[in-house]
């Protein structure tokens, strides 16, 4: 046995790396495991920027945890020194009767969030850059913005091991079992045992849980140089937005930082292998994005800079997975992401500090448990 630990933590992206962080300010002994060096591009946790938004369409349960997420985002940002955050206010545009408009609709006014509904000619008034079909309406939110995955997970993970965590990189972890109270995990390299075991491990958590019901989705993600009138597509002229261009089909849009505006459509990928993916980005998957740039922000369909692909790890309803193993109690499950999870990240860890030290948390997680999923075996 190499050691043995509170709480062992496999996987070290957002939602790992904030747990490790979380446990460590709170003086639990804490393990955290990666087989390769976080922050990396192999994951999900990476992509240069990612929007963080209020007006949660997805369902207004969401709102609280975002919330707190600002909050702990801004409290990251002091320890640290380094800036993580970029307000940039956001838009959500598509029909009235929609499910974009009419979820952040729902979550704004169930929550009193701050928000405006502007129609197409008042969206393209205030945004040059943004051409909506006539038909959408757009639902404005001010405190959206740009979070800066990298800079977010090398953040954690330095802060985390400030506050006593254990972190070892480049170890694969082959499996783990109960032993009585605990849990001992292999890895490729060593065998701990720990009281607590939380599996964060993104698109590899499927072959530690095999039994779940859990999907990787290949997305990628596109970086475009505007071809004409730069300045609109700057922060300050152009917020982080998300278009519904056809019933439940979203992309979305990040301003211009450096390096052109980045954008994607939102699901509709292809199932994949992890450890097989193919990596290589192909035209027809370009020229994809390029006709929703054409249709809703013409001038930015310029050279391509940069292609990248990222992973979801999907549930069947999209929603975030956070509960304990159903046959073990000692085992925490994270699978918060199904794409839209890293917002969440600094939130997302202190809950799991909080049900592996104390068996509950004071944030209201139960919508995202394995019931709602049907019978999953043990």
């Amino acid at each position: 046995m190499n050691g043995s630990f509170e709480v062992v933590v496999v996987g070290l992206g957002i939602m790992g790396s904030a747990t490790a962080y979380h446990l460590g300010r709170r003086g639990v002994r804490v393990l955290g495991l990666d087989w390769l060096r976080p922050p990396h591009w192999v994951g999900s946790s990476h992509g240069r920027s990612r929007i963080i938004r209020e007006a949660y369409y997805e369902h207004p349960v969401y709102v609280p945890l975002v919330r707190r997420a600002y909050e702990l985002w801004a409290e990251l940002e002091a320890e640290s020194g380094r800036r993580l955050f970029l307000q940039t206010g956001g838009l959500n545009l598509g029909p009235p009767t929609g499910e974009l408009v009419s979820g952040s609709l729902l979550s704004a006014r169930t929550h009193g969030l701050a928000h405006e509904i502007l129609s197409a000619e008042e969206v393209r008034t205030r945004f040059p850059a943004l051409r909506p079909d006539p038909e959408m309406v757009g639902v404005w939110e001010p405190r959206a913005g740009v979070l800066f995955p990298e800079a977010a997970v090398d953040t954690l993970l330095g802060l985390a091991r400030r506050h006593g965590a254990r972190l070892r990189f480049g170890e694969r972890v082959i499996d783990w079992q109960v032993d009585g109270s605990g849990v001992r995990v292999r890895s490729d390299a060593a065998e701990y045992r720990a009281g607590r075991l939380v599996i964060a491990a993104g698109p590899w958590a499927p072959k530690l849980l095999p039994n779940l019901p859990l999907q990787v989705e290949r997305q990628v993600m596109f970086w475009f140089g505007p071809r004409a009138n730069p300045e609109q597509f700057l922060p300050g002229r152009l917020p982080v937005f998300i278009v519904e261009y056809a019933p439940g089909a979203h992309f979305y849009g990040i301003p211009d930082l450096g390096e052109g505006v980045k954008s994607a459509r939102h699901h509709g990928g292809e199932v994949v292998d992890p450890d097989s993916v193919d990596r290589e980005v192909k035209e027809p998957e370009v020229e994809a994005v390029r006709e929703l740039l054409r249709r809703y922000l013409p001038d930015a369909d310029g050279p391509l800079q940069l292609a990248a692909v990222c992973l979801y790890t999907n549930t069947p309803d999209r929603h975030f997975l956070i509960d304990f193993h159903p046959a073990y109690p000692q085992v925490l499950i994270l699978s918060p992401c199904s794409g839209h999870g890293f917002k969440f990240g600094p939130v997302i860890g202190e809950v799991a500090a909080d049900l592996v030290t104390a068996g509950r948390s004071p944030h209201d997680v139960g919508f995202f448990g394995l019931s709602r999923l049907g019978r999953v075996p043990g």
